[in-house]
């Protein structure tokens, strides 16, 4: 990508994870430190956080570190904010209200400038599993992302991209984020799949 040096910001994302493990037991270990972003000239640094799983300990100890060493570059941080785990599917599933909800504000208040969600989906056939108060709400995916949005707090709030979308869901999807008071999207496969004459 010569032709777009400079020209488009470089976010590098620290840690990732193959598709072998399951997600019951989600863990990202990091690829690539700050050192790494400073050195690429990017303008922020990415991790994916797995609300739930069994190895949170280890990634939110992790994350804590890549935080630490961000702030003293004044580098941004891009929080990638997805319940995994067993307990998650016992508590409604990873795109639950509660789920999404609960991933979003662990990553603001460990630190994340950016947060990255799926577009929480209310599912009448699991809401028993709801726990507390989520079992009675009703919430339309406008209603259910504009609770993650100001549970958030200071962080902004991007939506995924998630599968490969037709077009016209893609755009629905863009215009539920944005007036639902996100901040943008990582639609991802959403564009680069997709022919450009």
């Amino acid at each position: 990508l010569p032709d777009h040096a400079g020209q488009v910001p470089l976010i590098l994302k620290l840690n990732g994870k193959t598709g072998i493990p399951p997600d019951e037991e989600a863990f990202s270990p990091l690829t690539a430190g700050v050192e790494d972003a400073l050195r690429l000239n990017a303008q922020a640094v990415g991790y994916t956080l797995y609300v739930g799983s069994p190895a949170q300990d280890r990634d939110i100890a992790q994350f804590q570190r890549v935080r630490a060493e961000a702030g003293r570059y004044g580098l941004p941080v891009i929080v990638w904010a997805y319940p995994r785990g067993r307990w998650v599917d016992q508590k409604g599933g990873k795109d639950s209200p509660y789920a999404v909800e609960y991933a979003v504000r662990v990553a603001l208040e460990l630190g994340a400038d950016v947060v990255k969600v799926n577009i929480p989906r209310y599912d009448p056939a699991r809401k028993e599993q709801y726990p507390g108060e989520y079992k009675n709400l009703e919430l339309s995916p406008h209603q259910a992302l504009r609770r993650v949005v100001d549970l958030a707090g200071r962080a902004l709030v991007i939506v995924s991209g998630g599968a490969r979308l037709s077009e016209d869901a893609a755009v629905a999807q863009a215009r539920l984020a944005l007036e639902a008071g996100a901040a943008g999207l990582i639609f991802g496969r959403n564009i680069w799949q997709r022919p450009f004459p």
